[in-house]
């Protein structure tokens, strides 16, 4: 299945229901959806449909293009942050919880999510280069 298809046959709203509803013209969702910012789920009958968070990515991507005059190539830009943003928390909150629970003297049930985190590693050893007159 292609990058970022939702499974078919997820209630939501027809294309012309959502553009009516948000005042835009339907055409402007096929290209956010070939943009790659709005992935509707599809029918069994390819009828694109609109759920809650697709409605709230698109008031996302309204408020940006209407009120903040941010172009499509920033929009894309801004969305890959927020995702990127919400995978750290994620990562941080478990690290933070990792932390609580080693302080707490408790072994984490699952320690794959933290092979990203942070690992103590030994200073490492130096050795001073002498200068040609110190010899």
């Amino acid at each position: 299945m292609p990058r970022g298809h939702k499974t078919r046959g997820k209630a939501g709203y027809m294309i012309s229901a959502v553009a009516e509803m948000y005042d835009i013209h339907p055409q402007t969702l096929r290209l956010y959806e070939r943009e790659g910012l709005l992935i509707p789920s599809r029918s069994d009958g390819n009828t694109r449909l609109y759920g809650q968070e697709d409605l709230e990515q698109l008031e996302l991507i309204l408020k940006l293009t209407r009120n903040l005059g941010v172009n499509l190539a920033g929009v894309e830009v801004i969305l890959n942050m927020r995702k990127r943003m919400a995978v750290m928390e994620k990562e941080m909150q478990a690290f933070v919880e990792f932390v609580q629970k080693e302080l707490l003297g408790r072994p984490p049930e699952d320690q794959s999510k933290f092979q990203n985190a942070l690992v103590r590693i030994a200073p490492p050893y130096l050795i001073r280069a002498k200068k040609n007159d110190e010899r």
